[in-house]
Parts: structure tokens; sequence; C-alpha cells
């Protein structure tokens, strides 16, 4: 893939059109009935992304697989809470709401008449897409997320930051190296080290018992990262409590392999793919008649008019 050079934006499609889905009223329907709230949502966000961030280059992240059998094998319980019905072969299902489900084809259509990049690769998450995305990328990267585990990308001297939505994205909380290390205590790097040790139940991690994100904080200060706290472990003059020395001697097989599942892939292989930002329609007829189908009026008019500014 080629290094993008100009600012570079990153969706994580998934993450967002939940967002809208839960933030738009069911009521805003297509002419047949159909709700369509987290369409007309997703490309209200995608216009207001657009038009206050001005990115040269955008591409809509996908999860051609939510939860990677790799991932699973690893540490079983990872997002088991989830699923809605496993699959003997291919991805298993997530659970969903009922009118949501049928609205993610019809964003897939949207975004490929409009020509936005749309990227997901079979056996990885929207997450890893990013993180090999931002690790081509030449130039800054403005990855778009309501999920912290993307917090482990941010890193200031490549101009990597996370803007994170706290209210539609109206209120977007830009997050860089200061914010992390006011927040948590830790840096981009180390964010994948905290969280894998505190463990996070929305994801089926179970971290290290009793070491909560405080105490990560500071095992990350004292030891530097994860390699740094283990060798601790074995150091009987390392400053640790006789039970933080025991737990995270006992969460050693965990701890062996959970940074393979917490940390994003930045090796994809992603398809070659054109990711400037689109001035025009690249299927003017397609997304007519997606328009009238799904009556996308006002939110996929803006849209276009802020391509084409």
């Amino acid at each position: 893939m080629r290094g993008v050079t100009g600012r570079l934006m990153l969706l994580d499609t998934a993450s967002l059109y939940f967002r809208a889905y839960f933030g738009v009223p069911d009521s805003v329907k297509a002419p047949d009935g159909t709700p369509v709230n987290a369409v007309r949502g997703l490309l209200d966000f995608i216009d207001r992304l657009v038009k206050d961030h001005r990115p040269d280059e955008l591409v809509a992240c996908m999860d051609a697989d939510w939860r990677p059998q790799w991932r699973v094998d690893l540490i079983p319980s990872y997002k088991a809470h989830r699923v809605a019905e496993e699959h003997e072969t291919g991805p298993d299902e997530e659970e969903v709401p009922d009118t949501l489900s049928p609205q993610v084809p019809v964003i897939e259509a949207v975004l490929d008449a409009l020509g936005i990049a749309r990227v997901g690769v079979a056996d990885y998450e929207a997450d890893d897409v990013i993180g090999t995305f931002t690790a081509h990328a030449k130039g800054p990267v403005d990855i778009v997320t309501g999920d912290r585990d993307l917090y482990q990308l941010v890193d200031d001297a490549r101009g990597v930051r996370v803007l994170y939505p706290l209210k539609g994205v109206g209120t977007l909380q830009t997050t860089d190296e200061a914010w992390l290390r006011e927040k948590y205590g830790v840096d981009g790097r180390g964010y994948a080290d905290l969280a894998l040790l505190r463990g996070d139940p929305s994801d089926g991690l179970p971290g290290v018992p009793g070491i909560g994100e405080k105490t990560a904080a500071k095992l990350l200060t004292e030891f530097g990262d994860l390699a740094g706290i283990l060798a601790a472990v074995d150091d009987p003059k390392a400053k640790l409590t006789p039970s933080q020395r025991k737990r995270l001697d006992e969460a050693r097989p965990y701890l062996a392999v959970a940074p393979t599942v917490v940390r994003v892939a930045a090796d994809v292989p992603l398809p070659e793919v054109s990711t400037g930002l689109p001035r025009t329609p690249r299927d003017p007829a397609a997304l007519e008649e997606l328009a009238e189908r799904w009556g996308l009026g006002g939110s996929l008019q803006r849209l276009l008019t802020t391509l084409g500014a």
C-alpha cells in the first residue's frame, strides 16, 4: 500500500453507525417505513467531520470479522458475551439491534456510490485495518472512533490522534498524548499494556485480578512496560507488594497471550484503494436510486455539497 502523505481520516465505521443508530430517533424512516436512522445519522457524521477537519484522504474501515478466531483461540472469553449465533465456518454473528442490521448493507452501498473508500479485510477487525493504515501513513492521521482501544495508536511525534465523539460528532474529544497522560498516566504506546492489565468487561478481557486502572498506571510508570513489570516480578528487590507480585505471577499465562489480542495489528494485507476524498459521486445513478429508495434527503445532499466544496 502506498504511504498516504496528506491528512488521513480513518473512520471506525461500525462504532459510528452504532452511535448514529442510538443518537437519531428511529422515527427517521424511508418512504416504505423502514428505519434509516443509522444511515442518515452516519451521513450527517461524515458531513460534519469533513467540514470541521478537512481531511485530504478518508477511509471507512469495516469489521470483516468483529471477533477473529485467532484472538478467540488465545482468549476464549474475547467478546463472547456479544455472540448472537455461532457459525462453524465464517465469523460468528454479533448481537445487533433488529432494526440496525438491515441498515448496514444500505450504508455500504451509499459509501460505495459516493466513492468513499471502504475497507474490511477477512479475519480482521476494523481496528486492525485502522492500525495498518496508520502504520503506513506518512502524514498526520485522525482516527474517529467511540472505542477507547484505539488510544494505543496515539502518537504526537507522528501526528496521530483520536477524535472521540462525546455527543454526536459535534463535540469531539481530541485525544493526544498530553490528554492520555493526564487521564490515564500513560502515553499511546502504554495504553494497550494498561488495558490488558486492567481488563475490559466490554471486550471480555479478564485482566489481572486486583490490578485496577490506577495500579496498572503506577506499575507502568515504575517499570516502563509489561516486559518491565514481569521482569520486576522475578526481581526480589523490585518495589512490588507481595500481593501484586503473587497476582502478576499467577496471571503469566494470560499476560503471555493478552498483548497479541489487545494490540491492533499493523500488518493487515490491505487492498489497493483510492483513499482521496471524492469531490463528485463515483456512481451518480446508483446514488440517486439509493437516495430515492431510502429517503436520504437532506443528509445526503449536505454531504454532497461539503464534498464538492
